[in-house]
């Protein structure tokens, strides 16, 4: 595995998979004994990742032309 000029690395699919890594996760470098380690970040702040894990659980069966229309009626 290469270095880029910017000193960017690609990590493998493998690595990438068994970590549960996803574009816009962030990883932390660990440093132990001599050995450097790959280590997702946990989420320290809740509301960071609040509509993340919302995404995909909402059971409306509305198209977006009809919420817009519902969120723009006169009161």
């Amino acid at each position: 595995m290469k270095v880029t000029i910017k000193g960017q690395v690609t990590i493998p699919r493998s690595i990438r998979e068994k970590l549960n890594i996803t574009p816009a996760d962030e990883i932390d470098f660990v440093e132990e004994n001599g050995r450097v380690y790959v280590v997702k970040k946990t989420s320290t702040n809740a509301g960071k990742n609040k509509f993340r894990t919302l995404r995909g659980t909402a059971t409306v069966k509305m198209t977006t032309d009809e919420i817009m229309a519902l969120t723009r009626a006169e009161q």
